[in-house]
């Protein structure tokens, strides 16, 4: 399925670059965990974690996804048959092993990151040389929060990682009468069952009629390319591939929707009000610009900056 395709130009003569697998598994695997937040948008903990007599094996990589989510990474240097089923098993083993985990991540990243984990949506990365249509039909039979990511090495310090498929497991969109037609309000969500935290969902249904059109005109933007996925975490609606390109919350008070981009600040002309740079402001979301938008002039002032995050430029 991989027809990932790489081309040099010159003298407007295009001439591929062929792809291929790499020598070996674990040198794909060394290079991912080397470069793994700037790849998949997960910090690295460990690698070849072992997990015990029960389950009996090793998993490939360990990791802290950006909403604070536990992931699984699994390698297969060619095919990607077995990788699933792999990744699958050791989904076990994390759900009951939570507290070696969180101790994991207190060691590895700091106290503050082991009690912020978020436990309600797991993440499992499959990366393989090639995925067949029998794998990525079957992801949306097993419902959990899987990536089926395919890789190609054009020599030369050239890897290309291409998200093949993706499903976002019991975290499912739901419709409301009052939802206007062609954007889903969001789903109840992690943390919405008996949770003190107040979900996602709940600051939506706090919010004026007003705002959720102005929720559902931003939607319409954000999923204007077919390869972003929609997720929702507990305190933000996350629009992705491999990594976030945008993040929005719900503020019904101020009567605000407050989205962060992955752009650079240095870029924009920020303004006070709307636009500010939070690379160093502990905030919910991910993507270092923060918009806050309280109207169609906004959304409409933003629509730029809000492409080029969707575009990753």
């Amino acid at each position: 399925m991989n027809d990932l395709k790489l081309f040099q130009v010159a003298d407007g003569q295009a001439a591929e670059i062929p792809g291929a697998a790499v020598a070996l598994e674990r040198q794909l695997q060394t290079l991912i965990e080397r470069n793994m937040e700037a790849m998949l948008g997960i910090r690295f903990l460990a690698s070849e974690y072992g997990t015990g007599s029960r389950h009996r094996g090793r998993i490939d990589s360990l990791g802290l996804d950006e909403y604070g989510n536990p992931a699984i990474i699994e390698y297969k240097r060619s095919n990607g048959k077995a990788v699933i089923t792999q990744a699958l098993s050791y989904l076990s083993w994390l759900r009951d092993h939570r507290h070696e985990f969180e101790s994991l991540v207190k060691e590895r990243l700091g106290d503050e990151a082991g009690r912020s984990v978020d436990w309600s949506n797991p993440r499992l990365v499959c990366i393989a040389g090639d995925f067949t249509s029998h794998d990525t039909h079957a992801l949306e039979e097993i419902g959990r929060r899987i990536d089926l990511v395919s890789y190609r090495d054009f020599g030369g310090g050239l890897l290309a990682l291409q998200l093949v498929a993706s499903v976002t497991g019991s975290a499912t969109a739901l419709r409301t009468p009052s939802t206007p037609a062609g954007a889903s309000a969001p789903a109840a969500g992690p943390g919405g069952g008996g949770s003190t935290v107040k979900s996602v969902r709940q600051f939506y249904d706090e919010s004026p009629q007003s705002l959720r059109d102005l929720y559902a005109d931003l939607d319409v933007m954000l999923v204007s390319d077919a390869d972003v996925q929609k997720e929702f975490q507990l305190h933000y609606v996350a629009y992705r591939r491999i990594k976030n390109v945008a993040t929005v919350r719900f503020q019904p008070r101020s009567h605000t929707l407050v989205v962060r981009l992955a752009v650079n600040p240095d870029s924009v002309e920020l303004a006070e009000g709307f636009a500010r740079d939070v690379r160093k402001i502990g905030c919910l979301g991910t993507g270092p610009l923060e918009l806050r938008i309280r109207s169609q002039e906004d959304l409409a002032r933003a629509s730029d900056l809000v492409r080029r995050s969707v575009e990753g430029r």
